[in-house]
């Protein structure tokens, strides 16, 4: 199949949007809803309720995550859709169905407000149900990581940064694997999600300024 020609504006926009899902993604769970959710039950229902405004401001910023997830899907396709079609479908589809996960979750997580007042651990299971989803979520995002190393590999994109998604898709894998079989290895893995930071923060800088992948 011959090269499709794409303009760096469409390169530039896929960094654009993954730099939304960075900071968004970042702020909704570290900055915002990850402060409230620390201690026992009784006291994340409790931090909860007297933070609400902070709370439903992650909510929004999920939101806009996970719409720009769903637009770099489909941009990522376009770039890299001549480059291996197959490979390219099956790494939107993972996306996408990670998109589907992590939304189906924030329902529950958009329950938990309503239920402060008369079931407030109610409140707090339905952030743990949240969690859930989003760990499963990354489970697929990990292939998807993998594939689009991969892909990556096959363009103008540095190896190191390739490299470094494939790495970044091991590390979610591992990490959700080990908190749905394993929970209490989790927080000492934790640190290894440095490497997806790094990794992908490396591939949006690398898209924004470039514009070639």
């Amino acid at each position: 199949m011959p090269a499709i020609p794409h303009s760096p504006a469409l390169t530039r926009s896929a960094g654009a949007l993954y730099l939304v899902i960075i900071l968004c993604g970042l702020t909704a769970e570290l900055a915002l809803r990850g402060p409230l959710l620390q201690g026992s039950p009784t006291e994340s229902a409790t931090a909860m309720a007297a933070h609400l405004p902070q709370l439903r401001l992650s909510l929004l910023a999920d939101v806009v995550m996970l719409l720009a997830d769903i637009a770099l899907a489909l941009v990522f396709f376009s770039l890299l859709r001549d480059r291996a079609p197959a490979l390219a479908r099956a790494a939107m589809i993972f996306r996408l169905g990670q998109a589907v996960l992590i939304g189906t979750s924030l329902m529950a997580l958009a329950s938990a407000p309503a239920l402060l007042d008369d079931l407030p651990r109610m409140a707090v299971h339905m952030t743990d149900m949240h969690a859930l989803g989003y760990d499963i979520g990354l489970i697929l995002f990990g292939v998807n990581s993998l594939l689009m190393a991969r892909l990556l590999g096959l363009g103008d994109t540095p190896r190191i940064i390739a490299l470094g998604i494939a790495a970044a898709g091991l590390v979610y894998l591992t990490g959700s694997l080990l908190r749905l079989t394993a929970p209490g290895l989790s927080a000492t893995f934790e640190p290894a999600y440095l490497v997806c930071i790094l990794a992908e923060s490396a591939l949006c800088l690398w898209l924004l300024i470039t514009g070639r992948i």
